[in-house]
């Protein structure tokens, strides 16, 4: 009974060692070695819970979109009205700054999205859960008669989540052009005139605040 649970412990560890070195060195430069210098093993140590590094990254592009995803979930689940729910999943949704590491790490996957099979699925599972997130809040707000989509729910949902990203992504590259307030007033705009409103009332607090 003890061994399974050291063996996901020391996966979770990994994981995080995967997740540093990727914000540290960039993804296109990470390598075993980097992994497990931050894990403080050997690179032998790390094929014994992984096959290989994509392996790994795989796993640590997982635990980085749930630990995002979920954290806004949850702050969108502790609101009644979709306005409000909107309001956070806008601004939850874009990074904290040019200093975000995870949100950079997310990034970094998404610029390899046709590289591989493999990238493809790491940003399309990202973009799906993005994607419920926006459908979920719109769906709530058109039942509660406080939105009235000018556009088809399905297609709203994907615009906002890709001005999500291309602001997000302005943001973490360092364009001091587009600040994250910019960025959030302008989707907050865009969707109240697609009509959806987002308004910010009893709003809680931001993923990673206590």
């Amino acid at each position: 009974m003890v061994r399974p649970k050291r063996q996901d412990a020391r996966r979770a560890d990994l994981v995080e060692a995967a997740l540093s070195a990727v914000s540290e060195r960039g993804l296109r430069s990470i390598s075993l070695t980097d992994v497990a210098q931050r894990a403080g093993l050997t690179r032998g140590a790390i094929l014994y819970y992984y096959s290989d590094l994509d392996e790994l990254l795989v796993e640590a592009h997982r635990a980085g979109v749930e630990r995002f995803c979920d954290a806004r979930d949850d702050l969108i689940a502790s609101l009644d009205d979709p306005r409000d729910q909107l309001a956070v999943a806008i601004r939850a949704g874009l990074p904290d700054g040019p200093d975000d590491a995870l949100m950079r790490l997310l990034y970094e996957f998404d610029i390899l999205a046709g590289t591989s099979a493999l990238h493809d699925e790491m940003v399309e599972r990202m973009y799906r859960r993005q994607l419920a997130t926006y459908t979920g809040v719109l769906q709530r707000g058109l039942d509660l008669g406080v939105f009235v989509p000018t556009l088809d729910l399905p297609t709203l949902a994907m615009t906002l989540v890709a001005l999500e990203d291309s602001y997000g992504l302005h943001i973490v590259g360092g364009n001091s052009l587009i600040t994250v307030d910019d960025a959030e007033q302008a989707m907050r705009r865009v969707s109240g005139q697609l009509g959806a409103p987002a308004e910010k009332g009893h709003i809680a607090s931001e993923p990673g605040e206590a």
